[in-house]
């Protein structure tokens, strides 16, 4: 792998840890701004739902820049809003803060993907890939302990300033490191992300040839993001990442409430979640590229068993310990697993694809911390997210099954194109 793809890894480790470090800061926020529970919670589906819109919209106004300068735009704005966030005394300005680096990580994210994929070259996506949510899962073991750490002793503004301090060698990393990849449109012809021939000289102008070269190519793009099985599979990736952020978020909460764990204990399950998620990426980047099927069918059979076992032993200390560990791994080998392979379905949208697969995983981690804050809300305990994820990968797995059956018996649609059969 080339060392800038680990640039961008150390980049997304720095968003990994604000994206996740709220599940460790939930109760410093509720005290503070004087909000429920399931009001702090609703911080991550903000940060969410701006992934959600900031990834195909940020993709597409990028088309025309080169892809260190859109990378490197996007990580600034991401560094500047922790800073704000940081200082709010405002519920609301938290909230909008999320929400605005929530785009800016979006933007940085889908490009990111884009870039990497297409310097690892072909048959490498999963590897690349799995750097990048490398950097999540590295986050979720050093990053988000050592923000709920901060949270506890200087209190949970203390750990949205390291956030922005770790922002600043990850800006330095990209600008030396990233090499200033041309945008889409003026890539040459041939290669893996180049878009249609230019016409010669006297042959006739269509209309989109008077645009901006960045239409055209988000118009073909967003074709090519309509093939049934690309869909199924960004459907599929957003109900097992749902499941994960569902119970994840309020994970400090479970374990002191209902787990019996004091609170010095949440830094250390949160670090053994973020060792399993690590465990599990490497496992995924691994056996995405080539056999793909073999993680996803027992992997999606083993992580809904395992959803349930945690809701019936979630007061048994030593099963929590264990489970923590057991599910990261097994959500993120999974999701992990399902991004590849979105990647893959969409190698005639190289840009887009990136941008689409953010957006589809972040409507999971929207509607699971909201599914959950709702069953908690509900009165039914804390115990009730794991219930809810349980239920989030078991509708998975059906879905899965209906796409199956529906593709044997020929219902999905027309003949993918001969890029996408090459791909899978």
């Amino acid at each position: 792998m080339p060392i800038a793809i680990y640039m961008l890894g150390l980049a997304v480790f720095a968003q990994g840890t604000s994206e996740f470090m709220l599940s460790g800061l939930v109760p410093g926020i509720v005290r503070d701004l004087q909000v429920s529970v399931p009001a702090a919670g609703a911080l991550t589906s903000a940060f969410a739902v701006g992934m959600i819109v900031g990834a195909p919209l940020t993709a597409v106004l990028s088309l025309r820049w080169p892809r260190r300068r859109a990378l490197l735009v996007f990580l600034t704005i991401f560094m500047i809003v922790h800073v704000a966030g940081a200082v709010t005394t405002s519920f609301g300005v938290l909230l909008a803060a999320r929400v605005a680096g929530a785009l800016a990580n979006a933007g940085f994210l889908a490009v990111g993907l884009a870039a990497a994929t297409a310097m690892a070259g072909p048959g490498a996506k999963g590897r690349a890939a799995s750097v990048l949510l490398g950097g999540i899962t590295l986050a979720c073991v050093a990053g988000v302990p050592a923000g709920a750490v901060l949270g506890q002793v200087w209190g949970w503004r203390s750990a949205f300033w390291a956030v922005a301090v770790v922002s600043v060698p990850a800006v330095v990393a990209v600008a030396v490191a990233v090499p200033s990849i041309p945008p889409t449109t003026s890539i040459p012809p041939g290669t893996a992300m180049s878009p249609d021939p230019a016409p010669p000289p006297d042959a006739t102008m269509s209309p989109d040839a008077t645009m901006s070269p960045a239409v055209p190519a988000a118009r073909r793009e967003l074709r090519a993001l309509c093939e049934p099985r690309l869909l199924v599979t960004l459907l599929l990736g957003a109900l097992v990442n749902g499941a994960t952020f569902c119970t994840f978020t309020y994970l400090a909460p479970l374990v002191t409430e209902v787990g019996g764990y004091g609170p010095g204990w949440v830094p250390v399950l949160l670090a053994l979640f973020g060792l399993g998620s690590f465990a599990g990426v490497s496992i995924g980047g691994r056996m995405a590229d080539r056999r793909p099927m073999r993680l996803l069918v027992p992997g999606g059979l083993a992580l809904t068993t395992g959803w349930i076992v945690f809701g019936v032993a979630a007061d048994i200390p030593a099963a929590v310990f264990v489970l923590v560990f057991v599910q990261g791994a097994l959500s993120f080998a999974v999701g992990s697993t399902l991004i590849t392979r979105a990647l893959y379905a969409a190698a005639d949208a190289p840009s887009l694809g990136g941008a689409f697969a953010t957006a589809a995983f972040n409507v999971g981690a929207t509607a699971g911390p909201l599914l959950g804050g709702v069953a908690i809300g509900a009165g039914l305990g804390y115990r009730s997210p794991l219930w809810v994820s349980a239920l989030l990968v078991a509708l998975a797995l059906a879905v899965a099954g209906a796409a199956l059956a529906a593709r044997r018996t020929g219902t999905t649609g027309a003949p993918a194109s001969p890029t996408r059969r090459a791909a899978r």
